[in-house]
């Protein structure tokens, strides 16, 4: 018997929203299971056909089998008898570099390869699991994640700031919402930079055909204001360091703002500095390239400063990293083979 209503099962008020979306009106039609797969992060296509067998998958408050078309103006929902993992919080004893600590904030400097907090294929390991296990009563924030105000990816490393009371979440938080506080980032990226600074001023805004990266717009209608400041470090020839000052805090900002200008970061796959963008391709300089991205399987993207107001003395206060390991023995790696090929 084809299932069609929810309602019939009697059952939707025991099942939990994991996955949301609307369909746009210039949607073309696609395979449902092909659709999530491009909105899901970490999702497959097996288990996106399982949850549609188990009936998990609803258009329109109809379950739908992953054969169903999606077309303009759907209203696709992911239900599931458990709560998303995201929201089950539970302490890890996860060790935590800590720059500095008071009684109202923590400055972290967090590694590579962590997730800042809990989300669709990282339910553990992350940042906020660390700070629940160290760290007693931190205020929620409005997304109901302990101490948060700001995030940097998982595969960036560097220094975040953690409010440790209702007042510093408050204060910290309109500092960002004011776009005032200060955030340095170092950069590996694709490329010889042409000026030795400048100023990226672009609409970010998700990508429509593939919801895990985001575009530039060219309007303020498809996307956020996002502003960032670059200047030249240190110039490798195929590739350049580069300091990036923010502005904005958009997801991928620096990420998605250097590659508008044509330098992709070094070894970033979700934007394509995976492969060899500039150079020969010629067998030793693919060794060479290769050998880099296995010393640095992420892409080379350091937030290397923080500076705020701090909430209690209302002073300026800044804090520096050094660039990890990893990042570091690649650019040493570049500077020798610059300086060996002229370039």
């Amino acid at each position: 018997m084809e299932r069609d209503n929810i309602e019939d099962y009697g059952f939707e008020q025991n099942l939990h929203e994991h996955f949301a979306f609307k369909i746009d009106s210039g949607q073309e039609p696609i395979r449902i299971d092909k659709f999530l797969m491009n909105r899901i992060e970490n999702a497959t296509r097996n288990k996106i056909q399982k949850a549609a067998k188990e009936g998990s998958i609803r258009v329109n408050d109809k379950i739908v089998k992953s054969s169903y078309k999606v077309k303009k103006n759907d209203k696709i929902r992911i239900l599931f008898t458990h709560p998303p993992y995201e929201n089950l919080l539970n302490p890890e004893n996860i060790p935590l570099n800590i720059v500095y600590e008071d009684v109202y904030i923590i400055v972290i400097n967090k590694e590579s390869g962590m997730v800042v907090h809990p989300g669709h294929g990282n339910y553990s390991g992350t940042l906020i699991n660390a700070l629940l296990y160290h760290f007693d009563n931190l205020p929620n924030n409005s997304s109901n994640r302990p101490g948060l105000v700001h995030r940097i990816d998982k595969d960036t490393s560097g220094l975040l700031v953690i409010a440790k009371t209702e007042i510093s979440m408050t204060l910290l938080a309109r500092q960002f919402f004011k776009k005032s506080i200060d955030r340095e980032y170092y950069a590996l990226v694709w490329g010889d930079v042409k000026d030795d600074e400048g100023q990226i001023n672009a609409p970010i805004g998700r990508n429509p055909k593939n919801r895990l990266q985001m575009i530039v717009y060219e309007d303020i209608d498809g996307g956020k204001d996002a502003i960032t400041n670059y200047k030249v470090i240190e110039r490798f020839g195929y590739v350049t360091l580069v300091s990036c000052k923010l502005k904005t805090g958009r997801t991928h900002q620096i990420r998605v703002h250097m590659k508008h200008i044509g330098h992709t970061l070094f070894n970033d796959n979700r934007y394509g500095g995976d492969k060899i963008l500039k150079g020969t391709v010629y067998t030793k300089y693919k060794q060479f390239v290769d050998n880099c991205f296995n010393l640095l399987p992420r892409q080379a993207l350091h937030a290397k400063t923080i500076g705020f107001i701090h909430p209690k003395t209302n002073k300026k206060i800044s804090f520096n990293s050094k660039i990890p390991e990893d990042m570091d023995l690649v650019i040493n790696k570049w500077r020798l083979y610059s300086k060996h090929k002229n370039l």
